[in-house]
């Protein structure tokens, strides 16, 4: 576990913690009070605001975290989720909403890649939180944020064997089995063996989307069976823009733009979870601003690249796009690569996404248990959710999560099963876009307090660009995009209270904890000037 270190010789201040009563103390000699951690009478006790990750271990090598960097969060919502989207909103519509959203996220990643470089704490994001806000707006951010993911390992392995039933007719319930039971597997063993999992999964990944880039090429220029050049047909029959639910002109074009805006920023949620690999990273002052600047290249390509080739290749008004199969007969890529005639093609492209998803979920358990972890290291858990095994695995936490995978099984279900299945996947739609408001204020009030106690950005060992005003962008951008969630409902003739509710009922689920933590411990708006900048930064090196 790291200690304590002072940065271009600058000393920290001499002060108790704020959250003294949750952790060790400060102590002059850096050796000793490691020694006096390790000397605890509960040797798994994570401690808050020291060194930062509890009881795991920094074994994720630069390869792992850089290959996490580029493919986490890529399910099938970048291969098969876009062709709703552009269905909706058409060449133009859906081309604008990657991009604007991309440039929201990459406003969130330099963000939150400046705090990790420089405290890379379990869990990162509610620490954070907890720490440059409110520990009630930490304890709330771990709640929604967590669920979000863990409520995703079942999405994806339900998913998963909607893409089997692609080939074959086996029960989906025994897809969802062996998806869970290798996600289970995976995350109990070594971080390390984690790490060179998603190293594989991504491979096949990035193999997947380049060759279907490539694909694209080909067919556009009519070098594919059907001999038919493409060129940018579509962006002229029908046009850059469709009409939303038959409403016509510039007021249908818009609400089709927001559709897709809405779609995309789903899409991308989960590309800032590399972040959260500090902790256990053996070079996070490397790899993490490392992986913050790669995001540029991976939104430039993945999803603003992929969305231009998808305009090229398939019409918006191919009634396969939302069909609601789930599989690959909905993804844009395999509905053209058929339409021009290439054989076998589709299955190879259908076993690629399925990879995607079960990948997508292995990580998802992989972030929801370090929340957990985060929990219990600034004391808002019981402590035998941070118990590790000697490989520096959180096992009690690592299961907490996993079990929310079985509720995939909701999803075979008819009738009311399926419907709260629905529910369920509906509670955590907007908290991963509320997380991305939070972390920028987060950054927003690291920024405030640095200048408050003039301490100078020079002593970091590195500093995201254009501060504070990237993060100003990330915050008021991703409160936009929640507020408009829901804008469906709003429309004449479409507001029902369910519909609402299933909309914006992420918002009071992250309201609500924060009231309940503050009326019960008492808790408040930490100011500027007692915000606590030194404890647990990580010597270079290290």
């Amino acid at each position: 576990m790291a200690t304590v270190t002072t940065i271009a010789g600058v000393p920290p201040p001499a002060f108790e913690s704020q959250h003294h009563d949750h952790g060790i103390h400060q102590h002059k000699d850096p050796e000793k009070a490691q020694h006096l951690q390790q000397e605890e009478k509960d040797p798994y006790a994570p401690q808050l605001n020291v060194g930062g990750h509890g009881g795991t271990q920094r074994r994720l090598k630069n390869y792992q975290v850089t290959m996490i960097g580029i493919t986490s969060g890529i399910g099938t919502g970048l291969f098969i989720g876009t062709g709703s989207a552009y269905a909706k909103a058409g060449p133009a519509g859906l081309l604008l909403a990657f991009i604007i959203v991309g440039g929201v996220l990459w406003c969130v990643m330099q963000s939150i890649a400046e705090l990790a470089t420089l405290i890379p704490t379990a869990g990162s994001f509610p620490h954070w939180a907890t720490r440059f806000i409110d520990p009630a707006v930490g304890f709330s951010l771990a709640i929604s944020y967590g669920y979000c993911f863990t409520i995703a390992i079942a999405s994806e392995c339900s998913a998963a064997a909607i893409l089997v039933s692609y080939w074959s007719d086996i029960s989906p319930a025994v897809v969802i089995s062996i998806s869970l039971a290798l996600i289970l597997a995976v995350n109990l063993m070594s971080v390390r063996f984690f790490g060179e999992t998603e190293v594989i999964t991504g491979a096949i990944k990035v193999t997947c989307f380049i060759g279907l880039l490539l694909v694209s090429i080909v067919i556009t220029s009519g070098g594919a069976p059907n001999h038919e050049k493409v060129g940018f047909k579509y962006w002229h029959d029908p046009g850059a823009w469709t009409d939303f639910h038959g409403i016509t002109g510039s007021t249908g074009h818009f609400l089709g733009f927001l559709s897709a805006f809405v779609n995309a920023s789903f899409s991308f949620i989960g590309v800032e979870t590399v972040v959260i690999t500090a902790a256990e990273a053996v070079n996070p002052h490397k790899t993490i601003p490392s992986s913050a600047r790669n995001v540029t290249y991976r939104i430039a390509i993945f999803y603003i690249l992929g969305a231009l080739f998808i305009s090229l290749i398939v019409d918006p008004r191919n009634a396969s796009l939302t069909s609601g199969t789930g599989n690959a007969n909905s993804s844009p890529w395999v509905i053209a690569i058929r339409e021009a005639g290439i054989s076998v093609l589709p299955s190879i492209v259908n076993a690629c996404i399925m990879i995607s998803a079960w990948s997508a979920g292995n990580s998802y358990c992989w972030v929801g248990s370090r929340m957990i972890v985060a929990m219990t290291t600034d004391r808002q858990l019981p402590q035998i959710f941070g118990r590790t095994t000697k490989n520096g695995v959180p096992w009690v936490a690592v299961i907490a999560a996993w079990l929310f995978g079985p509720l995939a099984y909701l999803s075979l279900g008819a009738g009311g099963a399926a419907q709260a299945f629905s529910w369920l996947l509906n509670l955590s739609t907007v908290a991963g876009l509320v997380a991305w408001a939070t972390l920028c204020f987060c950054y927003i009030r690291f920024h405030r307090a640095m200048k408050v106690q003039r301490v100078s950005r020079d002593t970091l060992p590195w500093k995201s660009p254009f501060q504070p005003y990237t993060a100003w962008i990330g915050f008021i951008g991703s409160s936009f995009i929640v507020l408009i969630t829901g804008f469906p409902v709003f429309l004449k003739g479409n507001f029902t209270a369910s519909g609402f509710i299933a909309a914006y009922v992420g918002i009071p689920i992250f309201v609500i904890p924060i009231i309940i933590w503050k009326l019960v411990h008492k808790t408040k708006f930490i100011r500027a000037r007692d915000v606590d900048l030194w404890s647990g930064r990580l010597p270079e090196g290290s």
